[in-house]
């Protein structure tokens, strides 16, 4: 022990010569996940046997060297269990699908600190949930906005999450929204292929921008039914960036209609949207399918739409 960290001394067995050290190590030590490790070594909690610290996680491991891995203590959790009643669309002993309610934010943060969908699960998961993401991100693989509502997952601990995380690096995630667009999108069905990064004039906002200088990002849509000054569209993402939908229906000019940040509806949408006191973008995470990361079994779920999106749709139907 030093201080309050734990230290494990490991030897590589031979047949680690020349792998990466993160994998090297996982297969050391098998209690600590390859993620977890990748995060130490990246942290400064690896050293070799001269004391030497060890910085990168894809170095090439060498055969019988001795390696010391400093475990932090337990950090005890800063976010508060809290009971929310939450809808859940699928649970096991690995993971949980959760229906997220529009105004939920997914874990804390400045101006959150609690009431988050994090806070929820750490009361219903009672500590189950997966370390990968922190402290701060328990159990947490991918999210949603605040105001967008419908399906999320979390993982209950690092073999699913480490399993649904390598789903949504290889875009094999299969995620459909519902959206209410303004205007009327031509062609009906098409895709978006455009870049995304932050905007160089609001860094609280996402961009278009060259390729290249932004993380690739593609949106497949398709029309499901033409409203009053508005469309029914299904957003389909092939990649998963921060306000992917949102910002790329609105540079294709067709933001999603209560869009605060990128749309601004005109007259007479807007006169609806204000009767209706309908203030956020009409986005709703519809349909959600993965392979499960330890039984391998497909699952697929859908979520319908929230009352304030069925019955906006309801008064814009031609």
């Amino acid at each position: 022990m030093l201080g309050d960290d734990e230290i494990l001394t490991v030897t590589l067995s031979d047949s680690a010569d020349g792998l990466r050290l993160d994998r090297a190590l996982a297969e050391a030590l098998p209690d600590l996940s390859r993620e977890r490790l990748k995060t130490l070594i990246k942290g400064g909690r690896v050293t070799d046997a001269a004391g030497t610290v060890l910085w990168d996680p894809s170095a090439k491991a060498a055969a019988a060297a001795k390696l010391a891995v400093r475990l932090p203590a337990p950090a005890p959790a800063h976010n508060v269990a809290q009971d929310m009643g939450l809808v859940i669309a699928y649970e096991d002993e690995h993971l949980i699908v959760i229906d997220k309610p529009t105004g939920m934010v997914v874990h804390p943060a400045a101006g959150n600190l609690d009431g988050t969908m994090v806070n929820a699960l750490l009361h219903h998961c009672a500590g189950q949930l997966s370390g990968i993401g922190g402290v701060a991100r328990p159990g947490i693989v991918h999210r949603i906005d605040k105001d967008t509502s419908g399906l999320i997952v979390a993982a209950k601990h690092d073999k699913a999450h480490e399993g649904l995380a390598k789903q949504f690096a290889a875009h094999s995630i299969d995620r459909r929204y519902i959206a209410i667009a303004a205007g009327r999108p031509m062609p009906a069905s098409g895709t978006i292929d455009a870049a995304l990064g932050r905007s160089s004039t609001n860094r609280k906002k996402m961009a278009v921008v060259a390729e290249g200088r932004g993380k690739h990002a593609i949106t497949h849509y398709r029309t499901i039914e033409p409203l009053k000054n508005a469309t029914l569209v299904e957003c389909r993402l092939e990649t998963g960036r921060t306000h992917q939908v949102r910002v790329h229906m609105a540079h294709i000019g067709h933001p999603l209609v209560g869009d605060p940040v990128y749309g601004r509806a005109k007259k007479p949408l807007s006169e609806t949207l204000k009767a209706r006191n309908f203030v956020r973008q009409a986005l709703h995470a519809a349909h959600l399918g993965f392979i499960h990361p330890v039984t391998g079994n497909r699952i697929a779920l859908d979520s319908e739409l929230p009352a304030d999106m069925r019955e906006l749709i309801d008064e814009l139907r031609v």
